[in-house]
């Protein structure tokens, strides 16, 4: 076993295990990683966008505080997700542009990277629509810490500077019960909001559930047609009054969903951080999570990407890929485990999916070997068929006809306020582009959906290491606004150095 696969590897994590042992009582969802699959048995990969990057800021969280992950918080989509990357603007009539891009995969020599990416529709802060917001703020006593509370203060106390006359602001806390902390105020009565804000204070019990209907009924009673309606749910997601249970909760956070008020959860704390709780709530909320780690997160949460967080420009967004087995031998989508979909759900508008807000970019990488490639045409991962032949490599392109499709990307989304989806399609031929020829921004996701695998102990990584992760990030930085790849680059040399003392 090579040195990552001991020091990350599925049996590993000796210090997550320490903290375990400590009382610790952390919850993530078991993730089930993505298996190679074949073309010939299942030409169909479908999947709902997320656009929640919590996963990257609380990896951040536990290496700073010099501890590996625990497996399951690591979802390489949200890793990947956290980064800008440099996608066109979609057209005047569309909410969002589509990307598509293959170059060598650097982990596995003969096989291909492609990367799907999405751009959601820029929005000019000043053209925000009006909004209609209550702050729904878990003051348990288990927000005591100064990471919980105080910190939530902090962070909606930058979100209300940003606010104008056009927008108003509700605020309903809940501890052993729920209360309405302060009735729908006018966004530029800046010094009342905020004094409610700073007047919180933690204790009791934590009663989510009744101020999920509180903040709900409030929303509803001021709702904006045309306009920003959104609840934002500040907690820890340690609930353990009335409705507890994470599928009585997301029973609970659909029928609210229905009445068209967006959500925004924002995860805090360490220690007792029900992760697996927040990301449903969110996921079936038509919502975004995020978790906050510090002032900065909250910045960029709240301040630098408010019109994201805060403005939906399409909902059950829904990504459907056909491959051309006569091309690709095997696929193997990196992340979303925990939003896959049946193929048949991509035509059903009953089914939701996820939501991109204005700005947001979403991408999905996969892996793929081709038919008859350099990886001698077999799916290593994948299980031999015990009832049928394996599925013969078909033949290589024929020469001189190097742009023959590969696959077909297929798009489904609805308008904010619709309830029946549009289709779009994108075909995508490959080139034979090595990866030092590919784009900055397929480089760096590249380099940041590795250092995933490495973190997950990964059995697919190949031949990522941390040091070649390294090396990609920092031949990617590109413009790096607001220093975030740099700071990817650093969290890598901190898993580094765990690694390196855990010899």
């Amino acid at each position: 076993m090579d040195r990552d696969a001991r020091e990350f590897g599925s049996e590993g994590f000796e210090r997550t295990k320490q903290l375990e042992r400590q009382g610790d009582s952390e919850r993530y969802a078991q993730l089930t990683e993505n298996r190679p699959r074949l073309p010939a048995d299942d030409p169909l990969s479908t999947f709902s966008i997320d656009v929640d990057t919590a996963s990257y800021a609380n990896v951040r969280r536990f290496l700073a505080s010099g501890r590996l992950p625990p497996r399951d918080a690591v979802r390489i989509e949200e890793l990947v997700n956290y980064f800008r990357y440099d996608y066109p603007q979609p057209a005047a009539d569309k909410p969002f542009s589509v990307t598509l891009e293959v170059a060598a995969c650097p982990w596995h020599a003969g096989r291909r990277l492609v990367r799907i990416g999405l751009q959601g529709r820029d929005i000019d802060r000043r053209e925000r629509p009006a909004g209609n917001l209550v702050f729904l703020i878990d003051v348990s006593g288990s927000m005591a810490a100064a990471n919980k509370l105080p910190l939530v203060k902090q962070a909606l106390s930058m979100l209300v500077e940003e606010l104008t006359e056009n927008d108003s602001v509700a605020i309903v806390t809940y501890a052993g019960d729920a209360g309405l902390k302060l009735p729908a105020t006018s966004g530029d009565q800046k010094q009342t909001i905020l004094a409610a804000i700073s007047g919180l204070s933690s204790g009791g019990s934590t009663h989510g559930s009744a101020g999920i209907n509180m903040a709900y009924e409030q929303a509803a009673e001021r709702f904006i047609a045309g306009g920003v309606n959104r609840v934002i749910l500040a907690t820890d997601g340690d609930l353990n009054v009335g409705v507890t249970g994470n599928e009585a909760l997301v029973d609970l956070i659909r029928q609210k969903a229905a009445g068209g008020t967006f959500l925004t959860v924002l995860g805090f704390g360490e220690g007792n951080l029900q992760d697996e709780k927040m990301e449903k709530i969110a996921d079936n909320g038509n919502g975004v999570y995020a978790y906050i780690d510090g002032a900065r997160e909250a910045r960029k949460v709240l301040v630098e990407q408010l019109t994201g967080s805060t403005i939906t420009i399409a909902k059950d967004v829904k990504i459907q890929v056909e491959f051309n087995p006569a091309q690709v031998l095997a696929y193997r989508l990196l992340g979303y485990e925990n939003r896959l979909m049946a193929a048949e759900d991509f035509r059903n508008d009953k089914k939701d999916a996820g939501e991109i807000g204005a700005g947001h970019s979403v991408t999905a990488i996969y892996e793929i070997t081709l038919a008859g490639g350099a990886d001698g045409g077999t799916a290593t991962g994948a299980e031999p068929l015990k009832y049928q032949p394996q599925p013969a490599a078909a033949a290589q392109p024929v020469e001189g006809k190097p742009s023959r499709e590969l696959l077909t990307v297929k798009l489904r989304s609805k308008r904010p306020d619709g309830d029946t989806s549009v289709l779009e399609e994108s075909a995508l031929t490959d080139r034979g582009g090595s990866f030092a020829e590919a784009s900055v921004d397929l480089r760096f996701a590249a380099a940041v959906a590795g250092f995933g695998m490495i973190l997950r102990g990964s059995d697919q990584k190949g031949e990522a290491t941390l040091p070649m992760v390294a090396a990609i990030a920092a031949s990617a930085l590109g413009p790096d606004q607001g220093g975030y790849r740099a700071e990817f680059l650093d969290l890598v040399r901190k898993a580094q150095a765990l690694r390196d003392g855990g010899e």
